[in-house]
This record gives C-alpha cells, structure tokens and sequence, in this order.
C-alpha cells in the first residue's frame, strides 16, 4: 500500500511540486536571482525552514527538492509558500489534486518577507534534479509492499481529559505544544511530560508546574527547526529518590561543544544532541534545582532524526544485571537520505543505534559515564568497535518499552515504506538502510522503492520487525506501550501504538509477537463522553502528532501535540463482532 503522506510541518515547504497539472511552467524562472550573497540568504533559509524535511538528493520526511525550478512556475512556488490553503481552496487544479491524495496542508509562511522567499527559490534554482545513473541490482520494485488493509477491530476506548499544557507556540499556531513523553518517577508515581521546545512539567493534582526549563539551564539550547530539535527525553534514576539523579537529552547548534561521536570534517555539522545527568538534594521538590554534568554529545548530519528517547528498564529489579543502566535511542541524524550511508548501520558507528551505558561509571573513552561489560561489542577486538552499542541498523529508535514479561521492544520510523515494532535483542543488526522492514533498500539509489528480499537473505542475519505497517496506513509510527494496569480488563494482553501524523490507533495482541513473523495489526477507536469519536476531530487538526505515555500502574495515557492535551484510557468496549 503505498501512500506518499508526507508529514507536514514548517519544513514541509514545498510538499507539492511533483505534478505538473496545470499550475504554469518554469519558463519565469529567468527572473530567479544568480547572486551569491542572495543564495547565501536562501540557504540559511532553507536550512532554518525546510532542511528538516527536504533535501537535493533522496526523499525523506518530504521529497527532494532537486529540479524544482524546472518543473514549476516560480509565481506558483512563492504564492504556496505564502498561503498554500489559499491556493487550495482558489480551485488551483494542481493543489487540489494534490491534497486530495496527501489529504494535508502545509502551514502557510505569511510572515516571510517577498525578498526572503526569492531567496530560498534562488538557493533551490542552484539544485538540478539527481540522475540516478547506478545500475539497480535488485530488480523489480515492489509497489505495495502489504497488501493487506489494516482491520478495524470492534474494540472503542473511553477517553478523558487529564490535563491541557500550556501552548509553547508563536502566534497560537499548531502544534500548540510540543509534548512527546509522558513518564513517571519510579518512587511516588509523580507524573511529568516534555515539550520540545524547552519545558518539563509536573502534573501536581492533574495540573502542569514547569519542573524544568532547558533554556534556562542550558544556555546553547535550541528548538528550532521543529523537527528533532529541543528537549528530547527524560529518565529519572531507579534510585532518583534516594540519589537525585536525572537524565536528559537536548539539541544545541553545530560547535557547541566537543563532540564524543563526530565525523570527517568534509562532512557539515548541523547539529549536536547532549546527553546529560543532573543532581538534585531535594528530589521530592516540585521544582528542579540543581547541576548538571555533560555524559555524551553526538554531531548530527541534519536536524531530523537525532537521540530523542532514553530509558532505564522498569521490569529490572536491584538484583538484575540491567538495574540502573540506560537505554538511549540515536537516529541516523538524516545520513543515508543526504548521502552518507556509511555512517549508519555499523559497529563503528553510533548513528542509528539502540546504545546502553551505565550513567555511574566512569570507562568509557570521556570517563563521564561507564560501558557495561556484558555489553554485546565491549569486548570486541575490532579497535574502531562503539563498545556502547546494545543494537543498530535504525533509522529512527523514535521509543523504546518493555513489556511485563521484561521483553525489549522499541518503534523504528521509516523512510518511504515501512513503520515497524521491534523485539531488540542484544547484539542484533536491524537492517537500516540495506532493509526497511521486511523488504530491501537501496541507500545508493532510491530510497523511495523497495525490492523482495534476496533466497539467500538469511545469510545477511538481520532482524526483522514483529510488526509492520506501509505508508498505505500511516506516516510514522508513534510508539506505545503493552497495557498493564487494572482498571481496563478488556486492554490486557494487548500492545498499543499508532501513527503520529494521522492519530490512526492500533493494537497487537503480545501473544502474536514472535521473532520471525509479523503480527496483525488492529485497528481500535475512542471515544469521549460515550460518544464515538476520532482524534483529528478531538484536536482539530488533521495533523494530529500522537504519541503514548504510562503511569505506574501500568495505566495509558495519549499525548496529541496539535492541541496540546493528555488524555486518559478510562473504559474499553468490545462490541459483538
């Protein structure tokens, strides 16, 4: 099923050049400027605005944008840019067509100035369209990957608002906050949510208390552009009662600091992620107060897909060996898709990765934090070896659960095709870029086409997911978590995630999550007030940005980022089939 939905954002500028229809020629493309400093301007531009969706030569979150100025009018590309709901809704044949299939509108930039949209349109005038001249060795395309439709199941689940986070955005426009992570500390079940743009709240009798500003006590701190960037994640110690210890991951700009994982400097930084441990003596308190010190930093090639999850294992006790040891997800920083797929899916590098460390120890190459021993590579003999890695071959471990039985599973968002649930394994190589899901890519052609695995594919020892969805049905997986608590029987035995642009809902049964095969995937709806409803209606917005949170009783909990609001999993009905 393959449907090119494009995750709209700011970035998304100009999610709509690929069909001619009938929106003019490039012949005014005479009228783009060839000044240097002009371009200069534009690509600044582009790299704050667009860079986090689009690049020149493989398509990602939105397409390359190579040969733009040759397949558009440029009068077309600047008044989309300006207003793009405006030109849908003047009965533009070409915008109609177009967002009938995508069923999504980028947000309109009436604040950019004229001079500053010709710049980014001079700066995209300087990029042709890439020939991809290597021949294909893989054979034919699979032009949908599944088939098979995702079932609605009979199940609808009682939603009820929890909380409303206060809106973090400019101007009121969507999403209205950031929130990515709900989690709790392990200790008195204090609830506390993230939003990327720099604040961690509290819940204090349902109500939000900012806990934590990042961009007060991280000075380089940066939220913009809005993908992957800002106040990534949090994990509070096993111990945090006792020892105040804290962890979190964070974006600053290129150069900010010393990079523990970095490449050749041919290679243009343009942003690092920060993992750090901080210390409170008053771990009770409802306001953060306390140090910092600096555990890892990593470059990133782009501004997508950088280290926004981190997690202790809550199954492990006192007495096992993974206790107080910490999990952190690193995406492939957008390496494969602008051109650099060697610095993923290795042993000797720490882009797409699934690494553990323990946060108080003290031998690892920077001595800020120490590499368990039965780590799956710490005793490799390779020199160049990442000893931290668990697991690798992602392109983005966007979160990471276990379940009651103790079972590691984590969400890997994908390319074109294929969004997957993972059992992670110690040691075990996913397949990112060579493989997304159950299928091959190629990271030296297109990454937008998928081809049948290879008869002697088992020689290649990858993992495959235990569960898998094509672009058909959603964009990019939200992860979620098994459900563990007591109020909502009908809920047990059932892992439950969905799509985060869309708000799509869906669930496996934990029974059918075996290594080798994959799971069906059901869909489930909610409802409010006892009456059926969908979570696009419930926000208001087409774009949803969904994501799961957990309590300590093993309670749900959904995030929608549009509107900035938590809601609860309160009752559950399962109607005859």
């Amino acid at each position: 099923m393959k449907n090119k939905l494009l995750i709209i954002s700011a970035g998304t500028l100009l999610l709509f050049y690929f069909n001619s229809c009938n929106s003019g020629t490039s012949s005014d493309n005479i009228s783009i400027s060839a000044d240097s400093s002009v371009i200069a301007k534009g690509k600044a531009s582009f790299n704050h605005q667009c860079s986090g969706c689009h690049n020149f030569r493989q398509g990602g979150i939105g397409p390359q944008l190579g040969g733009l100025t040759a397949e558009v009018s440029v009068r077309w590309i600047h008044d989309f840019i300006r207003n793009p709901k405006q030109i849908i809704e003047s009965g533009d044949e070409r915008s109609q067509k177009l967002f009938a299939k995508y069923k999504a509108v980028m947000p309109s930039f009436d604040a950019l100035k004229d001079n500053e949209i010709d710049e980014i349109i001079a700066f995209l005038n300087i990029h042709k369209k890439p020939d991809f001249k290597m021949a294909n060795k893989y054979g034919k395309e699979i032009s949908n990957p599944i088939p098979d439709s995702i079932a609605l199941s009979n199940m609808v689940v009682g939603l009820q608002m929890i909380t409303q986070i206060p809106p973090s955005s400019d101007s009121g426009k969507l999403p209205l906050a950031r929130i990515t992570k709900l989690d709790f500390q392990r200790d008195n079940g204090a609830l506390f949510i993230v939003d990327l743009r720099g604040k961690l709240y509290k819940l204090q009798n349902n109500k939000p208390v900012v806990y934590m500003d990042m961009a007060q006590l991280k000075p380089r701190f940066i939220n913009v552009p809005g993908f992957a960037t800002g106040f990534g994640s949090f994990a509070f110690h096993p111990e945090f009662a006792k020892n105040g210890l804290l962890y979190t991951t964070h974006a600053e700009g290129p150069g900010s600091g010393k990079a523990d994982f970095s490449f050749a400097d041919s290679i243009k930084v343009r942003l690092q992620w920060v993992l750090t441990e901080w210390k409170t003596e008053q771990p009770g308190a409802d306001v953060f107060t306390g140090k910092g010190r600096e555990l890892l930093r990593v470059d990133m090639v782009s501004n997508i897909h950088g280290v926004q999850e981190i997690a202790f294992n809550p199954t492990a006790n006192k007495s096992a060996v993974d206790y107080g040891l910490l999990y952190i997800g690193i995406g492939d920083g957008g390496s494969v898709e602008n051109g650099y797929p060697f610095l993923a899916h290795s042993r000797e590098k720490i882009w797409g990765t699934i690494i553990r460390i323990d946060p108080m120890g003290h031998n690892s190459v920077n001595g800020q934090y120490g590499i368990p021993s039965n780590n799956p590579f710490a005793k490799n003999q390779t020199p160049n070896t990442v000893s931290e890695i668990y697991a690798y071959g992602f392109r983005n471990p966007h979160r990471i659960s276990w379940s009651k039985s103790g079972v590691m599973l984590a969400c890997n968002i994908g390319h074109s095709n294929i969004e997957a649930l993972n059992i992670i394994k110690a040691g075990n190589d996913y397949g990112w870029p060579e493989r997304e899901g159950t299928f091959i890519a190629n990271p030296f052609w297109d990454l937008t086409k998928v081809y049948p695995l290879p008869g002697n594919d088992s020689a290649y020892n990858i993992t495959y997911p235990v569960a898998q969805y094509d672009h058909d049905e959603g964009k990019a997986i939200s992860g979620g978590y098994e459900y563990g608590g007591a109020e909502i029987p009908q809920l047990k035995g059932k892992y439950f995630f969905g799509d985060i642009p869309s708000g799509r809902l869906f669930y496996v049964n934990m029974a059918d999550l075996k290594q080798g095969k994959q799971a069906t995937i059901k869909e489930w709806r909610v409802s409010i007030n006892g009456k059926p409803n969908s979570l696009v209606k419930i926000c208001g917005s087409e774009r949803v940005d969904l994501h799961f949170g957990k309590d300590q009783k093993g309670e749900l909990y959904i995030l929608t980022k549009a509107d900035g609001k938590i809601y609860k999993l309160i009752s559950a009905t399962v109607k005859p089939s």
